[in-house]
């Protein structure tokens, strides 16, 4: 009995194990909201988006046969062809959040000026021209869901799709137009017809295509050439009545291992907040992740020699360099020397309330090498560099950038009591402020792409550091695109590969 005990324990137990584990693999590293201002801003956006569409689309062509009792024509067969949209108007237009389901779409009163080429033929006559359409009372509502399929790649549907105008006045032009506008009433009845009949074919296929295009779009991108970024969502959005959510992976690999780092993210809330258009949570595992997939590429490890070291040194300390390195040169015999340095560990991140620090274990090694001559190590030492990292929001990218608290040399036990090795430390210090950190704030200036619409950029942005993880709030703009087909891109910012990415260039 005791032992049949113990054996279901012990089954709970890995059950229990398996479980969090499973749980812990579901916690996105990245997180985004929209808020319903981003809603409200999008009707705006969505108008101008639609009025460009509208403008350069192609609308199948309408035909029909009615008769004319008061002329005594048994039937008209006519055609409207080269149907465009010059302009409309949707003056009660309004999106909503409709919970765990999507966002209903919802126009009323609109109307719309349209010219088309016409052809009407009979027993009696047949002829040709052009007409002027007005529409009024146009009215639309429906309801889009985005969810998430296997590959992790956003999946947009219409639902519910109600479409219907109210009126429709037809003009015509040319030599015969006092005639035809005389029979063109009969004939507006069946054109509104058909057209309310193709109204939501016509508005699920354009969202088919925005989704095919959604179907395609490839979720990591090559931030540099280390490291992939994974930008997958985790599982379909969040809807509530007053936001959205997203939840994205946002998690580094580097370019030969897709393999998960050796740590799970912690699970983290957004605040409850509505000020901002959009919210985007980034937790510490995203830089964690970053850090360890750098680290394991071997990105941190960088060489320098006497004429590298003078350059940045000069460059970035007005000077200093110059004195730092004739320094250097007596005490390593005025050889010619170089400094490796090498991370021994990927750095900690660390993300406290108003405070994001990078600290950053590694080894440096003093080599000599004359002419014709192999390298010879002076001295290996090991030392951690605490940084704080500064950021800021330039277009859709995250620029993060580094500054030098505090450096700490530890050195063999050997090594303790020699003063020309104690001397380094300082001259060290300065190479390493003034002239390894300026090449790695060169590098970090790429940034981090921010998930992003198409055409949309981030304004009024604000960048706080909380318990484990960074907040972005911003509003956002619609960038009037230039005159031609618009189309999806996806998140805006990423480098999207398909195919042979590993030997596309760095965004």
């Amino acid at each position: 009995m005791c032992t049949k005990m113990v054996q279901v324990l012990w089954g709970c137990f890995l059950l229990w194990n398996v479980y969090i584990s499973s749980a812990w693999t579901t916690h996105p590293g990245i997180k985004a909201r929209a808020t319903q201002r981003a809603l409200d801003y999008g009707v705006q956006a969505g108008m101008e988006m639609i009025e460009q569409m509208a403008k350069e689309r192609s609308i199948p062509d309408l035909k029909g046969s009615e008769s004319l009792e008061f002329l005594k024509v048994d039937y008209v067969n006519y055609n409207f062809s080269n149907i465009k949209i010059n302009a409309f108007s949707f003056p009660n237009t309004s999106l909503a959040f409709v919970p765990g389901v999507g966002i209903k779409a919802l126009t009323n009163h609109g109307t719309a000026n349209i010219s088309t080429n016409w052809e009407v033929k009979s027993p009696l006559f047949q002829d040709s021209g052009g007409a002027d359409l007005f529409l009024s009372g146009v009215y639309f509502a429906g309801i889009l869901t985005l969810t998430r399929n296997d590959l992790g790649q956003p999946n947009l549907e219409l639902q519910d799709c109600h479409a219907q105008v109210s009126h429709a006045h037809v003009s015509f032009s040319g030599e015969l137009s006092v005639l035809y506008n005389s029979f063109a009433e009969p004939m507006e009845k069946p054109i509104l017809k058909n057209l309310n009949e193709m109204l939501c074919p016509i508005i699920t296929g354009e969202v088919e295509a925005l989704n095919a295009n959604l179907s395609m779009l490839e979720v990591l991108t090559k931030i540099d050439n280390y490291t992939l970024l994974d930008y997958s969502l985790m599982s379909s959005p969040e809807i509530t009545e007053n936001y959205i959510d997203l939840n994205l992976k946002g998690a580094f690999y580097p370019l030969e291992n897709l393999a998960d780092p050796p740590f799970s993210p912690v699970p983290f809330e957004l605040p409850e907040r509505s000020d901002s258009m959009l919210y985007i949570g980034i937790s510490e595992y995203f830089f964690k992740s970053a850090s360890f997939a750098h680290f394991a590429a071997g990105a941190f490890n960088v060489t320098l020699s006497t004429k590298e070291i003078s350059s940045h040194l000069v460059r970035n300390s007005q000077g200093v360099g110059n004195i730092l390195s004739r320094i250097a040169e007596i005490y390593i015999l005025s050889q010619p020397f170089m400094v490796r340095i090498m991370a021994t560990e990927p750095p900690v991140i660390s993300l406290l309330p108003g405070n994001f620090t990078l600290d950053i274990p590694a080894s440096i090694i003093l080599l000599t090498q004359s002419e014709n001559s192999t390298a010879e190590t002076i001295v290996s030492m090991d030392f951690v560099a605490s940084t704080s990292v500064g950021l800021v929001i330039l277009g859709q990218r995250l620029i993060c950038s580094l500054s030098l608290n505090r450096f700490r040399l530890s050195l063999p036990e050997s090594n303790r009591n020699n003063i020309e090795v104690l001397r380094f430390e300082n001259i060290l210090s300065s190479i390493l402020h003034f002239g390894v950190l300026p090449l790695a704030n060169a590098k970090l200036q790429q940034g981090f792409p921010l998930p992003s619409p198409h055409k949309i950029s981030f304004v009024n942005s604000d960048i706080e550091v909380l318990e484990h993880f960074l907040l972005i709030s911003t509003d956002l703009k619609y960038e009037t695109p230039l005159k031609r087909q618009p189309s999806f891109y996806g998140w805006e910012g990423l480098n999207l590969i398909n195919g042979q990415w590993m030997d596309k260039s760095v965004p």
